[in-house]
């Protein structure tokens, strides 16, 4: 197996971009402190960034998937990003497992 330079590249400046903006986050974060309004809408943003990933697959797939989706978005009001997803999944393979 080959690796092409400018895709070994491009991994490597994606890298490197995201450890950048995630770093640098953490530290103005630190260095400001954060209101209690300004938390509480940090709080809202992964439920929110999941919902914008699982919505395309809502909308473009069939009846399983979309009933994932709907676990998800519901699961996301009450529990952590890594269970809400884990239900879809869960959701999603047993209706396929059924043939749906």
């Amino acid at each position: 197996m080959t690796i092409d330079p400018a895709t070994l590249a491009a991994i490597l400046a994606m890298m490197a971009a995201t450890v950048f903006t995630r770093l640098s986050g953490a530290l103005l974060i630190n260095r400001l402190g954060l209101s209690p309004r300004l938390e509480k809408a940090l709080q809202a943003v992964p439920p929110a960034v999941l919902m914008a990933v699982v919505t395309p697959t809502a909308l473009a797939t069939g009846w399983a998937e979309t009933t994932g989706c709907a676990v998800v978005a519901l699961a996301s009001v009450r529990l952590s990003l890594l269970p809400a997803a884990a239900a879809g999944v869960v959701v999603v393979a047993s209706l396929r497992a059924l043939g749906f």
